[in-house]
């Protein structure tokens, strides 16, 4: 019976938080707790086992949405650790594209920042149940009532302390939530089961955890809500898929990766693009944990896996019976031109540039045939420092970029005078 309920809920789930406020290491408890890895990895060690790449372990960031599965109670859930640090974002919305429900981390002595505010809007934009965990409350200054009262004001009454489910006090904060739950309260005196789940899933109520992940504590109790406060997505029989990320191996493959949301997903099975314009086989099926992946020969509804084979998808296509993909919020501020060193060929540049592009399609590189210049869009300088580094390490080319604009979306066109 477990198995065949650890089945039916399948879910993913995303970690998302203003940089510095410990999803990283969140993201490691919470994979030591659940028996996914023996040993816990530390971001200041440089052994965290979802930054895999050398820049993130130098940098002490997260740079590249990674994913790990691990199970919870009887849910099989895949772990999306996203980056924390504005200049990234849009990797971060990317991935939004395909979760069920998420994880907003925030920094017990911090609090509320600007960059949490801008998340929450991204996820109420994708409709995204939530839960908040407020971190590092062993260190000083952090304040339970207080941060609850602030998060209260940034994102709503919904915002419930879950540090102690199933308590009378508990209930009545969830029957305020809803009318109907309410009355239902009021006439059997109890909450009927299933209900928080029910409100969670409806963005009415969001569950409130406190705790330490560096010191494991208030993982368990986060794990156990992950398990009992959430709802299998409904998934059709057909085939469905929603493509969110594009990258490359380390031996050089185009990795499409995917949600299955519908249906199941085979290796070699014929895809399609919706408008026709494409059709290739998905040769492998690799589901990832950090930088080992398991091969399957079939990834069922509810999956996320990276598929090789497929030259053609981008970043944010349906496939199959999936409704198109929501457009993206956040949009790149800087524009800048790139100059290559060494008297490198623009042209070849720009070809390189282009396969940077598929992994990050906000990058919009741009050709200038008339100048003879190549121009891209940015979140910021840390960003432009990175596309260095990758275009350094992955193509052997140097790049420098030119002082930056900012992308006005309205500005002053013309000297103007009111009365």
């Amino acid at each position: 019976m477990a198995q065949q309920e650890t089945e039916k809920k399948r879910l993913a789930v995303g970690l998302l938080a203003h940089v510095d406020a410990g999803k990283t290491t969140l993201s490691e408890a919470l994979l030591y707790e659940s028996g996914a890895v023996r040993r816990l990895g530390r971001v200041d060690h440089g052994d965290a086992f979802l930054d895999t790449d050398a820049l993130e372990r130098e940098r002490g960031i997260t740079i590249f949405a990674k994913q790990a599965v691990l199970r919870a109670g009887d849910a099989s859930i895949t772990l999306l650790d996203t980056p924390g640090h504005v200049d990234f974002s849009s990797e971060a919305e990317r991935t939004l594209q395909v979760l069920d429900y998420a994880v907003l981390v925030i920094s017990g002595t911090d609090g509320v920042q600007g960059h949490t505010r801008t998340l929450w809007g991204l996820l109420a934009a994708h409709h995204i149940p939530a839960f908040l965990f407020f971190n590092k409350m062993d260190l000083p200054g952090a304040d339970k009532a207080a941060l609850l009262a602030s998060a209260r004001a940034a994102f709503g009454e919904g915002c419930i302390d879950f540090s102690c489910p199933g308590t009378p006090q508990w209930e009545e904060a969830l029957a305020l939530q809803s009318d109907e739950v309410m009355e239902a309260y009021l006439e059997a005196g109890a909450l009927p089961p299933g209900t928080a789940a029910q409100l969670v899933a409806q963005r009415r109520v969001f569950p409130c955890l406190f705790g330490s992940a560096l010191r494991c504590e208030g993982v368990r109790a986060l794990l156990a809500a992950l398990d009992g406060c959430t709802l299998a997505p409904a998934c059709g029989p057909d085939f469905a898929a929603q493509v969110y990320k594009v990258s490359y191996s380390e031996k050089g493959e185009r990795l499409t990766h995917l949600k299955v949301t519908g249906g199941a997903l085979r290796a070699k099975q014929l895809l399609r693009a919706q408008d026709g314009g494409w059709q290739e086989k998905a040769d492998q099926l690799r589901i990832y944990s950090g930088a080992k992946y398991t091969a399957v020969p079939e990834a069922p509804a509810g999956t996320v896996c990276a598929v090789t084979g497929l030259s053609h998808t981008y970043a944010g296509e349906a496939l199959g019976c999936q409704p198109p993909a929501q457009a993206p919020v956040l949009e790149p501020v800087l524009t800048y031109r790139v100059v290559c060193g060494g008297g490198q060929d623009m042209h070849a540049a720009l070809q390189k540039l282009r396969t940077l592009e598929e992994e990050d399609p906000q990058l919009r590189v741009e050709w200038n045939a008339q100048l003879g210049e190549i121009h891209l869009r940015v979140m910021g300088e840390v960003q432009l420092e990175v596309l260095a580094r990758l275009a350094q390490q992955r193509f052997g080319l140097t790049l420098r970029f030119d002082e930056g604009g900012i992308l006005y979306k309205e500005t002053i066109a013309s000297p103007a005078e009111g009365m």
